[in-house]
C-alpha cells in the first residue's frame, strides 16, 4: 500500500512540476493558451503572475519530492502530508476562485493521495 501511496504522491508532484512548466514558460505560447483557456492578449498581460504562480507549484513539487527521499520514514510521512495539505488548499482556493475543472486537476489527486498515506 506505501508503494501506491508514495506511486501517488510522485504522480502528483510531476503534476505541479508540469504546472510549473506550463505557468513560467508556455504561459503565452499555444499549448499554455489551450490549456488555460486564455487569448494572446490575456496571457501577455497576466504573464509574470503566471511566472510567479508557475514558481510556487515548483515549491509544491520539491517539497513532494523531498518527502518521498527522505530517508527517515515517520519525517517523509509529515512532509508529504504537509504539502499535500497545500495542494489541496490551493486546489480548492483555485476551484472557488478561478474554475471548478482545479478541484479534479490538482486537489483530487493530491485527496487520493493523502487518503492512501494515511491508510498504509
Amino acid at each position: 500500500m506505501i508503494f501506491i501511496a508514495n506511486a501517488l504522491v510522485a504522480v502528483v508532484a510531476a503534476l505541479h512540476g508540469f504546472f510549473l512548466v506550463l505557468e513560467m514558460f508556455l504561459w503565452d505560447k499555444p499549448l499554455g493558451l489551450k490549456i488555460f483557456r486564455n487569448t494572446i492578449e490575456k496571457a501577455g498581460d497576466s504573464k509574470v503572475l503566471a511566472a510567479n504562480q508557475g514558481l510556487y507549484n515548483g515549491f509544491l513539487a520539491a517539497g513532494l519530492v523531498w518527502g518521498l527521499i527522505h530517508p527517515n520514514p515517520a519525517f517523509a510521512f509529515q512532509i508529504e502530508v504537509f504539502f499535500l495539505l497545500c495542494v489541496i488548499a490551493a486546489g480548492a482556493y483555485g476551484a472557488a476562485t478561478v474554475s471548478r475543472r482545479i478541484l479534479y486537476v490538482q486537489a483530487a489527486p493530491a485527496v487520493l493521495a493523502l487518503v492512501l498515506l494515511w491508510l498504509a
